[in-house]
């Protein structure tokens, strides 16, 4: 994850990749920042074969987040600035800004 903050810190823009050997067909960023919406985030291939995407999000926060891959299995940032539990028995994903 790369956090590019703006001159004034008023915003974060944040880049999600996943690299080449994720095996899926399709990828969306799903997290707290979007309502955990598949379909606001859907993460573009690169020509590598991983995904990327850049979302803008409020500094002095942290979000969890969790990537949903081909709509059904859920994938954590291994990368992240930390995890915690979530209700269904598992972790999320967490970045600090």
């Amino acid at each position: 994850m790369k956090k590019t903050y703006s001159t004034k810190g008023q915003t974060c823009k944040v880049t999600f990749d996943l690299p080449s050997d994720v095996q899926a067909k399709s990828v969306s960023l799903c997290g707290d920042f979007n309502g955990w919406d598949p379909a606001k985030h859907p993460m573009k291939r690169k020509k590598g074969g991983g995904f990327s995407v850049t979302v803008s999000l409020n500094p002095g926060k942290q979000y969890r987040f969790r990537y949903l891959l081909d709509g059904k299995k859920w994938e954590n940032d291994w990368a992240a600035d930390r995890y915690l539990p979530n209700s269904f028995g598992s972790e999320d994903s967490v970045i600090n800004v």
